[in-house]
């Protein structure tokens, strides 16, 4: 019997074997949701698994509750161990390489990548990967969020690309290195042993899907689904006008110097390629809002997905399209500048593909999502001397788009990560918060108004207090509307000192502030960016949004031209007065 090809695999088995190949993939996410032992993994599921070409490293297979920001970097990083075996490493059947190097296809130091064989008869079939974020990793900050780094050295510890495992033999040495650089080590040994746990069960379960279906026949399928995902967006590509479209948005400040950096695109269409040029984006800087061009490329690759909804998560998608990241840009940089922030960056390029894609085909325009993942750290001893360190993001509104409103306290679209719910958070560490809830007024105006934001107040209840730090975004520039939206709110930090309430330097990033048992901080996430002249909404739309307190009435009246009663009805002449006398 001939072997089956990619053009030639029968298209019912090519269907069942996709399934099987995700579900796998599904199955390994799982299994570390289910055994880590921080909530940024468990709850958030600040993680990723997948199968990955034995010669190239590009993704074949992710599961489909994994981080999309993972696709493309998790394809540089299996690099980084092909090239670290070729370079004299060697490789066996039993081998597992571990790794959180930001620079050789990682993000940032916190999340932990593994990497093993799959062998079939002593030859490499696949690479098998997982990535996971732990906790803490040493550094100045407990968490890693470091807002005032200079260089790398001060966020965590950086493990290069090497072996954990050398034929199935544990290496003990590498456990007790990154043991004794943790403020948490045993949060992280148990994070290291769900994802272990993982990777055993994804070996087990491939090679019982290969000899169930045969190497070449499961070789073919992963080969037609790379083609067809190449093909589909190729044809995704051809719909767009051809044409150079451009788009320019900024961070707040790096952190260090109070000065906005800009990330600034020219996407063109030519055919069916894109290219997309980042060169007229800021230098380097001396924060930690760097980022490596792999993490570049995987945030271009989560944009793109979104707008592209049908093109299958393999690098496939990738074929027909070009990245000109310049590494004098901040958006390719290499050891030891510093990336710790790297969610604020990305966020920021996710948005100006947005707006370019907008300016492309309107069609297809959404607005700005909120933008900053707001790592806040709040970290102290427990009563009993027992050390902890509350690491969390939060959520905000999406952008709105020719649809429909976006979504209210939604998180960000680089993940499908969900937010640590409250109880989890004060179940695991002394604070208490007095405050979870939507922000009124947060959202972008617009015909399809975004999303709202948020308002969380948290209270420290660490007898000898807790030092808090917060690396975050949008504090100055806010998320766009387009198609006629209007921006949406500013995100805002606020904290007790014995001064009053007080707001950082940085708008969004701080560090060294003590709270006292007691006190309390506060913090104000940004909606998402409207879609579509905001007075051409449906007056009943905003009437609704006012009986809910989405929106104020003063806000209504303003920024909708709609004039709504004490009682939440519409005051019908009042409003048509507003709409005739709305200024050019």
């Amino acid at each position: 019997m001939t072997a089956p090809t990619a053009a030639g695999l029968d298209p019912v088995v090519f269907s069942i074997l996709t399934g099987r190949l995700e579900q796998v993939a599904d199955e390994m996410d799982a299994t570390l949701y289910r055994s880590a032992f921080n909530p940024i993994i468990a709850e958030a599921r600040d993680a990723c698994h997948g199968l990955y070409h034995a010669e190239t490293g590009a993704t074949l297979v992710q599961g489909s509750k994994g981080l999309p920001i993972f696709v493309g970097a998790m394809a540089f990083a299996v690099k980084a161990v092909i090239d670290k075996v070729a370079a004299g490493a060697g490789l066996e059947a039993g081998d597992t390489f571990i790794f959180n190097d930001p620079y050789a296809g990682g993000t940032h130091l916190n999340d932990f990548r593994l990497v093993r064989p799959l062998m079939r008869g002593g030859r490499l079939f696949a690479w098998l990967a997982s990535v996971g974020h732990w906790l803490d990793i040493g550094g100045n900050v407990p968490g890693g969020y470091n807002p005032q780094a200079t260089e790398c050295f001060q966020e965590g510890v950086l493990i290069p690309p090497v072996k954990l495992f050398r034929a199935g033999v544990l290496q003990q040495d590498i456990v007790d290195v990154l043991q004794a650089n943790s403020r948490l080590p045993r949060s992280n040994w148990g994070d290291l042993n769900g994802q272990l746990n993982a990777l055993d069960l994804g070996e087990r379960r491939f090679h019982a899907l290969i000899d169930e279906y045969g190497e070449a026949t499961v070789a073919a399928a992963l080969d037609a689904a790379s083609a067809r995902a190449a093909a589909l967006m190729r044809e995704n590509i051809r719909a767009l006008p051809d044409g150079t479209y451009s788009f320019v948005d900024h961070l707040d400040n790096d952190g260090i110097v109070d000065e906005p950096l800009t990330i600034a695109l020219d996407l063109t269409v030519a055919g069916e390629t894109l290219t997309l040029d980042f060169s007229r984006s800021s230098p380097p800087c001396r924060g930690p809002v760097n980022i490596a061009r792999s993490t570049a490329v995987a945030a271009c690759y989560v944009a793109l997905k979104h707008v592209f909804t049908g093109v299958p998560a393999n690098a496939g998608c990738l074929d027909p399209i070009r990245f000109v990241i310049p590494d004098t840009t901040f958006l390719g940089v290499s050891a030891p500048r510093p990336v710790a922030g790297y969610t604020e960056t990305i966020l920021r390029m996710i948005g100006v593909v947005f707006g370019a894609l907008a300016a492309a085909d309107p069609a297809r325009a959404t607005a700005a999502p909120f933008g900053t993942i707001n790592a806040l750290s709040v970290a102290g001893h427990r009563a009993s001397g027992e050390r902890f360190v509350l690491f969390s993001f939060f959520g905000g509104g999406l952008g709105g788009n020719p649809a429909s409103d976006g979504l209210n306290h939604a998180n960000n679209p680089i993940s499908t990560a969900t937010m640590p719910p409250a109880e989890i958070l004060e179940a695991a560490h002394p604070v208490m918060f007095t405050e979870w809830g939507l922000r009124p007024d947060s959202a972008g105006p617009g015909l399809h108004r975004g999303g709202l934001g948020a308002v969380y107040a948290l209270e420290v209840l660490a007898p000898d207090g807790a030092d808090v730090s917060l690396l975050g975004e949008r504090g100055r520039y806010a998320p766009f509307g387009v198609a006629g939206g209007h921006p949406a709110a500013l995100n805002r930090f606020v904290y007790d000192s014995p001064d009053g309430p007080k707001e950082p330097p940085m708008a969004s990033k701080v560090t060294g502030v003590r709270l006292k048992a007691g006190e309390r901080l506060r913090l104000e996430t940004p909606g998402g960016g409207g879609w579509g002249d905001p007075w051409r909404r449906d007056p009943d739309a905003v009437a609704r949004d006012v009986r809910r307190g989405f929106v104020s009435v003063a806000k209504a009246a303003a920024d909708y031209g709609v004039a709504v009663a004490a009682d939440g009805a519409i005051d019908v002449a009042q409003t048509a007065a507003l709409r005739a006398g709305r200024p050019a």
